[in-house]
């Protein structure tokens, strides 16, 4: 055959590793015949943290892995079946509940235990993986419950007297943090009851830190490490453990209830080896270049995590705040993406929308898309008057307006349009119509609601007692490390803000409505004259609503990011668009950022 023509199957004696991630139970099938080795990673259901009155943090799920340096499992049957354990079920009251136990060949990752609450009958935090979180009065639970080496956790924190706390639950790189260790009850808001620290683990081709216990309740507050919730505050809720990594549920306080747990997940690499076919067609030339790069494989598909953010809604005029792009992600802990070599994957980047004017609602923001994720444009905010149209749901929903005829609420609309699990998105927060007080000239504007966002639903507006109406605050966006660094995306535009016609600012004006974190913008406000903010580009995040003169907001645009294994081999145009290498411990992972559409290509 002449050079440059086209060559069948050859035998070439590499073949990529193959990393298998189980999310949910299911089946592994050994794509190797004869017996193998792999390693393994087997993190189980994180335990819930403890609700009523001064909850202790979950304990983390048991956490096994052979990666890097261990003991590999040696596989001689075709299928196994995979057992990835629930997290705990949360509680209002009453101790947490001990996540499920996850199960893959001969190793079992126990369940994490419960947090332990001093309402009632003061209980102790439970065993398991890692040991739920115990009170100033009791005990946190013992960790490596049963007990395996190395071992799979470590004891929740607790007891410390006269503290007013809850221990933090145990996670797999440590014990839960007790409370201030010089005891003095004066210190009890500023004590550090944190849950136990998880471990970092880059068997999937990324590190990833899992099996972190949930913070207990104490007067700041406390985050998990490693997907655990944080612990409540008097004043602000606990939270859940983080899906697929095991960390444990925060500790409650009344009237916040303890939070669930996380659930749990099970990896499997296995390692190439050959001779093997490489399927398809290739022409000499090719070959011959990817054999002296060391490039030359079967094309086996290879997993990739992804962050997909739509643009925000626009804000309406004398009206709602936009809501928040639509917001996908599998990292961490996700299910992944899988990537064929030598393929063109198109990236579409959404655009945010544009900012309403009267009697026309905020424009929608514009979806991004990669491979078989779509995430939807955020909903544009109600425009004065209320005026609702479809354009107002999306990824997250658009805030309510307002009405000159009628003092009544006008509901925000919905988010997570079209309906995804787990969900892109949640509902803008209502806005109010302005009313006429018994006096001659007085006037009570009220405010827009404020646009949804990724982690929460849009504000409703507010009334001061003198009849100044502030705007709902956008709802929170969501924090995602995929990139390397921790940063916010879509959160909700907040919602216009009224005064009182024949006040003083701004005795009777409104205060300023603030955007979700995550690229918000924060509403305008009428007779202070502060002027709407569009959303920030690249996050999703929702325009502010706004009032005349000073205009309404636009929504951020989104963004795609796409985190492979370090042997993929990636280029992404247009040239805005980058491919950069993760320092450790990230493990050298490679990340594909898009900023504006255009092509992903793989190797």
């Amino acid at each position: 055959m002449a050079n440059g023509g086209i060559i069948g199957p050859i035998n070439d004696p590499t073949r990529s590793d193959q990393v298998t991630t189980f999310t949910a139970s299911g089946t592994y099938t050994n794509p190797q015949a004869g017996p193998q080795q792999a390693d393994y990673l087997v993190v189980a259901g994180g335990g819930a943290g403890g609700g009523c009155n001064v909850g202790g943090g979950g304990g983390a799920g048991g956490y096994r892995t052979s990666f890097p340096g261990g003991t590999k499992l040696s596989l001689t049957c075709a299928s196994y079946p995979v057992t990835v354990g629930a997290g705990g079920a949360g509680a209002q009251s009453g101790r947490g509940n001990s996540g499920s136990n996850s199960v893959f060949s001969t190793i079992t990752s126990a369940g994490g235990g419960g947090g332990a609450v001093r309402c009632g009958a003061p209980t102790a935090g439970l065993p398991g993986g890692s040991g739920g979180g115990g009170t100033e009065l009791t005990a946190g639970g013992t960790g490596n419950t049963p007990p395996v080496s190395p071992p799979q956790g470590n004891p929740g924190g607790g007891p410390q007297p006269g503290c007013g706390t809850g221990g933090g639950g145990g996670g797999a790189g440590g014990a839960g943090i007790t409370v201030n260790p010089a005891g003095p009850s004066a210190n009890w808001r500023t004590t550090n009851v944190t849950g136990g620290a998880g471990s970092a683990n880059s068997i999937s081709g990324c590190s990833v830190t899992y099996a972190g216990g949930g913070g207990g309740f104490k007067g700041i507050a406390n985050p998990g490490g490693g997907g655990g919730g944080v612990g409540a505050t008097p004043s602000l809720d606990s939270g859940a453990g983080t899906a697929n990594t095991g960390g444990g549920g925060g500790g409650g306080y009344s009237p916040f209830g303890g939070k669930s747990g996380g659930s749990g997940i099970v990896i499997v690499k296995q390692y190439g080896s050959g001779p093997y076919q490489a399927p398809g067609v290739w022409s000499i030339n090719d070959a011959y270049n990817y054999k002296k790069a060391g490039q030359w494989t079967s094309g086996s598909p290879f997993s990739v995590d992804y962050l997909v953010v739509a643009g925000g809604g626009g804000g309406g005029y004398y009206g709602g705040g936009g809501g928040a792009g639509g917001y996908r992600t599998s990292f961490p802990g996700g299910t992944k993406i899988s990537l064929t070599a030598v393929t063109a994957y198109p990236i579409t980047v959404g655009g945010g929308g544009s900012g309403g004017s009267c009697g026309t609602a905020g424009s929608a923001g514009s979806p991004s898309i990669f491979s078989t994720i779509t995430s939807a444009g955020g909903g544009g905010g109600q425009s004065y008057p209320a005026s609702p149209t479809p354009a107002s749901t999306g990824g997250s929903g658009g805030g309510g307006g307002q009405s000159e005829s009628n003092n009544a609420p006008y509901p925000g609309f919905a988010g997570n349009t079209p309906p995804v699990s787990p969900p892109q998105g949640n509902p803008g927060g209502a806005g109010q119509g302005r009313s006429f007080s018994p006096g001659p000239t007085f006037q009570k504007y009220m405010g827009g609601g404020g646009g949804g966002g990724a982690s929460a639903a849009g504000g409703n507006r507010s009334q001061a007692p003198n009849g100044a109406g502030t705007g709902g605050s956008g709802g929170a966006g969501s924090p995602n490390s995929i990139s390397g660094s921790a940063l916010n995306y879509a959160g909700g535009g907040g919602g216009n803000s009224g005064g009182g016609a024949g006040g003083t600012a701004p005795t009777n004006n409104g205060g300023i409505a603030p955007g979700g974190t995550g690229g918000g913008g924060a509403g305008g406000c009428a007779a202070l004259g502060c002027s709407a903010v569009s959303g920030t580009v690249n996050t999703g995040g929702g325009g502010g609503g706004g009032i005349s003169p000073t205009g309404t907001g636009s929504g951020g645009s989104g963004i795609v990011i796409i985190r492979a294994p370090g042997g993929a081999i990636l280029s992404a145009t247009p040239g805005t668009n980058t491919i950069t290498t993760l320092p450790a411990p990230a493990g050298g992972c490679k990340v594909a950022t898009f900023t504006v559409s255009g092509t992903l290509t793989t190797g």
